[in-house]
């Protein structure tokens, strides 16, 4: 997928198109696919990274090694975060083809009916659950599900894991134990209880969006897609957008064309910026040139945070980085390449659940990963041995940080202010699901495999000693969304159409543009908003767009 595949128009020596998409990530890709099947419209998808050709990016356990690689990798750092003990977070985001979908866990999670609610009372009602469900389900291809819940006909494959550690199962049990119902389907009935995750893999191998829309989609005459060209600003003619510089070239717009910026909730606010669009003060503080004043460009910005319960294990169940783990790492290398089975099928976070802190609430708050593994530092410190971690985050944070300027240029990344636990009520959430988290490490279907708990350690027991370890660990969970926030308000960045208010031409289509997030994994519904916003774009009022193969 190169930029020599495709067709441009040229005038006066630049390439025109009727659509310049920004970031081939999880959006990007879905728009490039749905946007071109009209071949009348030339369409251009426009990547900073290069493309998804790193094997490990395919083999799914290969995401472990893939989170120090800043060829693929944004390898972002916040802030010193003042709740934190003023650490700077590390946050991980996709850069090449497919985006963070390219990198992620690869967990298939829609979030809870009633986000959507949310979503609606912002954005109106093609965006509330009965309308997104049907989003959902039309993407969806699920092979191991068949029911009223799920899709099997959709471009985005949808499995169960091929290969599920024992570790992982014990943890089930172990939920169980603790009076939280076991659930084979957190995207059926209910979400609410602890299981295995689904995943988007096909025939043990990731799924990605860039596999899943983009490749269907890459010989068509119409789709150019060029890598390895970050854009350094939108192109303006008065107040309509006309193109994209990239560092060698301008990209221009046939008129009445559009810019959409799908680069996340991080680069999304961060280019509009630097074209002169978001708040005047800060712009004009970077010597920015101010084109439109919108002062909620890069605020609204959630994440979920997260903490975890890490022990050793008595046994070798788990995945160790240990010498006598050579000879199953040998089989699983055979497994896998022979017919994409074996431990290099896993996630690594194979297991989860949902769950309340508190019965009163009217959905879970809180989500567990668990790993058959020892991982800290988000795999870049090694961990020797075997063990398990279970991962433990806030799923409906009132904490909310923002996207800023480091500098006028792209040069300089964007300033990450997360603000995290600014809100009092985030720090109380955490403790109970730290509490909860270490609860089910002791039920009896774990603790027998437990040999000593490491972190946080034995010896932090009362809740000022669980606080402090909070404030001295926490980490994301790598669920970034809203800075660019969607609604009817006047306020807001974009309308209910992505479109960005105040400047002709100009969308925004990724995670950024939610109003509120979702209590769950986040790749499906910014995929799932994509498809979405080309409906309309393509005016097809909810007719199904032409099937992808």
């Amino acid at each position: 997928m190169t930029g020599s595949r495709g067709m441009a128009k040229r005038l006066r020596g630049q390439e025109v198109y009727d659509y310049i998409i920004v970031g081939g990530g999880s959006a990007g890709c879905v728009m490039a696919a749905r946007l071109s099947e009209d071949p009348r419209r030339r369409v251009c998808l426009v990547e900073a990274g290069p493309r998804d050709t790193n094997p490990l990016i395919h083999m799914p356990l290969g995401l472990a090694l893939l989170v120090g690689s800043k060829r693929i990798n944004w390898a972002y750092d916040t802030h010193p975060e003042p709740e934190l003990n003023g650490r700077s977070l590390f946050w991980p985001r996709g850069k090449t083809l497919g985006g963070s979908s390219s990198i992620n866990a690869m967990i298939y999670m829609r979030g809870h009916p009633k986000d959507y609610d949310g979503w609606e009372a912002a954005a109106g009602p093609d965006w509330g659950w009965p309308r997104v469900r049907e989003l959902f389900l039309r993407m969806e291809g699920n092979t191991a599900r068949s029911d009223a819940h799920h899709g099997t006909d959709g471009p985005l494959a949808v499995s169960d894991l091929r290969h599920v550690n024992p570790l992982s199962h014990a943890f089930v049990e172990a939920g169980t134990q603790c009076q939280y119902p076991e659930n084979p389907d957190f995207n059926g009935a209910r979400q609410e209880g602890v299981g295995l995750y689904q995943v988007t893999q096909r025939e043990g191998r990731r799924f990605s969006a860039a596999r899943a829309f983009l490749e269907p989609a890459r010989d068509r005459p119409n789709l150019t897609t060029l890598t390895g060209k970050p854009v350094e600003r939108i192109l303006f003619e008065g107040r309509r957008a006309v193109g994209v510089a990239l560092r060698d070239r301008d990209l221009r717009l046939n008129a009445g064309g559009e810019v959409i910026l799908s680069g996340g909730a991080v680069n999304s606010p961060h280019l509009l910026m630097l074209s002169g669009i978001g708040p005047a003060e800060e712009l004009a503080r970077h010597g920015v040139p101010v084109l439109h004043d919108a002062p909620e460009v890069g605020s609204n910005l959630a994440d979920h945070l997260d903490i975890t319960v890490m022990a050793s294990a008595r046994g070798r169940e788990g995945i160790g980085l240990a010498p006598s783990f050579l000879p199953r790492a040998v089989r699983a290398a055979w497994s896998y390449w022979r017919g994409g089975t074996g431990e290099l099928t896993s996630n690594v976070a194979e297991a989860g659940g949902f769950v309340r802190s508190d019965p009163s609430r009217d959905r879970p708050n809180l989500q567990f990963h668990f790993l058959p593994a020892l991982l800290r530092d988000h795999g870049r410190k090694l961990s020797w041995g075997y063990g398990m971690t279970l991962h433990v985050c806030d799923l409906l944070p009132k904490s909310r940080g923002r996207i800023g300027l480091n500098g006028p240029d792209t040069s300089m990344p964007a300033r990450i202010e997360a603000n995290y636990l600014s809100h009092p009520d985030d720090i109380g959430t955490l403790l109970d699901g730290l509490k909860i988290a270490r609860g089910i490490m002791a039920a009896p279907a774990l603790a027998r495999h437990v040999r000593a708990e490491i972190l946080p350690g034995p010896e932090v027991r009362t809740d000022a000693q669980l606080i402090a370890d909070i404030r001295a660990r926490a980490e994301t969970i790598y669920h970034p969304v809203g800075t660019c926030r969607m609604g009817t308000d006047a306020a807001s960045v974009v309308d209910p159409e992505a479109r960005l208010r105040g400047i002709d031409g100009l969308r925004v289509v990724d995670a950024s543009i939610m109003p509120n997030i979702v209590a769950g994994n986040t790749n499906a519904p910014t995929m799932m908003l994509a498809e979405n916003v080309a409906d309309m774009m393509l005016g097809r009022n909810g007719a199904a767009p032409e099937v992808l193969t």
